[in-house]
């Protein structure tokens, strides 16, 4: 089964609409998913195809919420893909990819429906999750939504350590447009504390890694973030 390009492609759809401000990409991910799901209904039953079956109800769901990012429409299926992914993910003793799931939970909780209690359990449990797993990517989205978290309820300090880590992590990765997008972040809340002049160069290397990155959706956020401040 040649699943796995597929999903993988569309992973690389699915940044190219959020980060690279493309969203005409999305249509492309629906039809490499529909071919991986098209081949699931055939294959039987197994580990593998579980563990195929978890990666789709992934992806399905972040495409999703690529989609509602641009349109600011709440879809059910959003909260029902990614709980069906934690749940495949948990009975195959798959931690990693609980990790994974159970961020996009906490993710939705957060931005579709605004719910940071709601959030706060499957953002914690997913950074343990990735952190014994030794998956940094997904203890970076994780602490970045963490200190989202912490800066909507005026604990700045804890919220600008969350996003420096998220940083320091996606740095190591190479993970460019997100750092750009944490340094956004942490301009806001250097603004926030009356840091105005740090908040400006931080907006400044955030424009310059969007720039070489490719990452025209974050570049969007510096200049919003420039204009607010």
């Amino acid at each position: 089964m040649s699943g796995d390009l597929r999903l993988e492609r569309a992973g690389a759809l699915y940044e190219r609409a959020v980060f690279g401000g493309d969203a005409s990409a999305l249509a492309e991910a629906d039809r490499e998913l529909d071919a991986v799901e098209a081949d699931l209904a055939t294959a039987g039953t197994g580990r593998d195809i579980g563990a195929v079956e978890a990666a789709l109800a992934l992806a399905r769901g972040r495409v999703v919420h690529a989609r509602f990012l641009e349109h600011r429409e709440e879809d059910p299926r959003e909260l029902e893909l990614f709980e069906r992914a934690a749940d495949l993910y948990r009975r195959l003793g798959d931690g990693r990819g609980e990790g994974e799931a159970l961020f996009w939970i906490g993710c939705f909780h957060q931005v579709v429906r605004h719910d940071d209690e709601a959030a706060g359990p499957a953002l914690r449990r997913s950074y343990e999750l990735a952190a014994r797993a030794g998956d940094r990517l997904t203890m970076s989205y994780a602490l970045r939504h963490l200190g989202i978290a912490e800066h909507k309820a005026g604990r700045l300090e804890a919220a600008r350590e969350r996003l420096e880590e998220s940083v320091r992590l996606r740095r190591e990765l190479g993970f460019d447009p997100g750092v750009a997008a944490n340094l956004v972040g942490l301009a806001y809340i250097a603004a926030a504390e009356g840091r105005r002049d740090d908040a400006l160069r931080l907006l400044d290397e955030a424009a310059a890694l969007a720039e070489a990155s490719g990452a025209l959706g974050i570049a969007r956020q510096v200049e919003q973030a420039r204009a607010a401040m």
